[in-house]
This record gives structure tokens, sequence and C-alpha cells, in this order.
């Protein structure tokens, strides 16, 4: 039975999927990233029209069962539908109940590249097994862990490196050890923003060191935090060690750093790393407590 889409009918009997030359150098999918993955396979085009058709004409994402479609043919995704208010976006017609179940065969029998390849992934995937993939590829680029603004850049870590240093004007060390010392005028104010954040190259790898005010509950703490510059897998195999004091006393946090993946709002949140109370900091910095004065030294070590 034809659809109504002249465009998807055409697609029933011309496939739009073309095989380009054969690559010997492509390696299998489980060393890009999941396992359970397919094996990669020769690069697949997929021509413009078929993509439009999976294009859902609200959104313009790419439609997943259940595929909706109005009486003349015209589709739209499941999450798009409660929007319009049953009515077809394209020809105002009354929406009901129809799945386009041809479109969503042809959508399973597509294969197609991640939408990160141009990071180095060179896997081919299934259609409804791609979002997947993506959310979870190990080239996905990284975002931008400058905290205390709206940065939207992303990139590989060479990238998000160049760009601390040169925009956001980043303090850049080599070593595993650091000496830092944190000075505030006024203690009291809670601006809910990082003072610091630096950036140290040791073991091949780049870290992010945290340290910044906010406020908990009804009272202002400090916390300092490192973050490791790559995947979460990868930082479970440093750790490292805080220590902040004064007037003979000492605190001391120990901890593994966390990926750059997780938000900075989401580490700082959950209370992993470094937390000073208010009072406790006015205390380390003696005199009369009028004038926050923290150093706070740490390393870096690689776990054998």
């Amino acid at each position: 039975m034809a659809s109504g889409n002249p465009l998807f009918d055409d697609l029933q009997s011309k496939p739009e999927v073309i095989d380009p030359p054969q690559n010997e150098d492509i390696m299998d999918c489980e060393s890009v990233n999941d396992p359970t993955q397919a094996a990669i396979k020769p690069n697949v085009t997929v021509s413009s029209s078929v993509r439009e058709l999976l294009e859902c004409p609200v959104c313009l994402n790419a439609m997943y069962p259940p595929i909706h479609q109005c009486s003349n043919g015209h589709t739209l995704c499941s999450g798009c539908k409660p929007r319009v208010h049953n009515r077809c976006p394209t020809c105002r017609h009354e929406l009901g109940n129809i799945r386009c179940l041809a479109l969503e065969k042809v959508a399973a029998s597509l294969e197609l590249p991640c939408k990160y390849q141009s990071f180095g992934c060179i896997g081919i995937y299934p259609y409804y097994s791609k979002l997947k993939h993506e959310s979870q590829c190990s080239y996905r680029p990284y975002s931008c862990p400058y905290a205390g603004s709206e940065c939207t850049v992303i990139g590989d870590i060479p990238c998000i490196v160049a760009h601390l240093k040169d925009d956001h004007k980043v303090d850049m060390h080599n070593g595993c050890t650091f000496n830092h010392r944190y000075v505030k005028s006024n203690p009291h104010e809670v601006e809910n923003a990082t003072w610091m954040l630096t950036v140290f190259s040791c073991f091949g790898q780049y870290f992010c060191l945290h340290f910044e005010a906010f406020q908990l509950g009804i009272s202002p703490v400090y916390i300092a935090f490192l973050r490791f510059m790559g995947d979460d897998n990868e930082a479970k195999n440093y750790s490292y060690s805080l220590e902040v004091g004064g007037n003979g006393r000492k605190m001391i946090w120990q901890g593994v750093p966390r990926s750059i993946r997780d938000s900075h709002r989401k580490v700082r949140d959950s209370f992993d790393g470094l937390i000073i109370q208010r009072n406790m900091a006015l205390f380390f910095s003696g005199g009369d407590r009028k004038e926050l004065k923290l150093r706070v030294t740490g390393r870096i070590w690689k776990e054998q």
C-alpha cells in the first residue's frame, strides 16, 4: 500500500545505501568503544533523502519508534506528537494513532557512522544502536571545565588545554606537586564563583585543580578538588592528596580525581573534595579573622 509520501515510495523501490571501497585498516569496534557493538564495517553513505525521511519536522532530531504519521503520510516523532496537539505540523490534518511501521523497518535496516567521526571514531552502527553508542563514545568531545562562566567550547583534550590557556588565561604548571595560597579580603562574601582553576601536567596527562567558595545551607564553605582531563576509566589510575592548615592544625584529604565528563557542579555538589568550613578557614588564616589566607598543598600520583 502506498504511504502517501512519494519520497518514501521511491525509497522502497530504490534503496539508498551505497557501499564505498573496502578499507583493510579498519579495526574491530571493540577497540574503540562498547564490546557489545558489532564489528566495524566499511564506511556506508546514506543519501540525504533518507536522512530527511528520518528527521522529525518539529524538533529536527532523528526519529525512533514509535514513529507517527497522519493520513497523508507526513511523519513526526513520538516526543513531538503531544506538542502539536494531535495536528500534523505539515498539513494540519488530525494525526490519530497511526504508526509508520514501514519507515521504522527502513530505519532498522540502516547502518550509519558515529556523529563523532570527525573526532576519530570510525565505527558504523545500526540506526537504533547509534544513539546509545554516541552517548558513550570514547571519542565524544569534552566540554570546557572552566567554572564560573557559561563557556560552550568543546573539543579533544589538546584543544581544551589550549583553550584554557589562551582564552581563560588559566595558570599551567608541570609536575605532580603543588603549593597554592588563596587570599580573600572579605571571607563573609560568597559569590558561588570559582576563585581559581589551575592545570597541571604530569604522567603525560592533564589535571584541573579547583578551589572555590560556595553556600552550603546558610553557611559559606570552601572546597578544593581535582579533576582528570580524560575519561573516568583512566582517572581511576590516579590518586591525589590535599592539605590545608595553620596555627598548628591541619586537614588532609585523599581521593581519586573525577573525570571532566562529570560537570564541575556535579563534583562540587557531591562534596567530593577537601571541604573547609568558614570558621575553620578563618582559624587557619590567623590574624584578626577578617581576611582569608589559606595555603593548599598537595600531590598527584599514579597507582601501581
